[in-house]
């Protein structure tokens, strides 16, 4: 019993460490640096095939040829900044997995708390409308004077 339970630990343990692309021999870069800025960079830019993972942690073939055309990029001397804007004039920012705040993404991230408090606001005039309409008319004299005269008889008085 006690192996089974090893067995499962291990085995949850195993699962439990974090999953890195499998990056080949001959995707890696001889000068360590320029290596580890191509790992930075490749952690920034979203995989247009799994969209949820970097380029870095991703096995689909696109981010395989993305990281190469980084790896490529930093050879060529482009500093960091230029492989982003390089990616981003090509694919558009949706390539950044932390996109630049603009109006577009403002309206994207706000949008959804506007339309919140406009639903809250209407909410609330509909709720007051209501209350209003639920509270009773003021009565006329002359129906206060029939309504004193129906409780009378009600009461048994004449």
């Amino acid at each position: 019993m006690s192996r089974r339970f090893v067995l499962a630990f291990l085995l949850a343990l195993a699962m439990a460490l974090p999953a890195h692309a499998a990056l080949t021999s001959d995707e890696l870069l001889d000068d360590p640096a320029l290596e580890a800025r191509a790992r930075a960079i490749g952690k920034e830019l979203r995989c247009l095939v799994c969209q949820n993972q970097s380029i870095d942690d991703s096995d689909a073939d696109l981010a395989r040829d993305l990281r190469q055309l980084v790896r490529e990029r930093l050879q060529a001397g482009d500093s960091d900044a230029e492989i982003r804007a390089f990616m981003v004039d090509r694919y558009g920012a949706f390539v950044l997995l932390k996109p630049p705040v603009t109006t577009g993404t403002l309206l994207l991230w706000g949008g959804p708390f506007v339309v919140l408090a406009i639903g809250a606001g209407l909410l609330a005039v509909s709720l007051r409308r209501r209350r209003a309409s639920a509270t009773a008319p003021a009565l006329t004299p002359d129906e206060e004077r029939r309504l004193a005269e129906l409780l009378d008889e009600g009461a048994g008085r004449p």
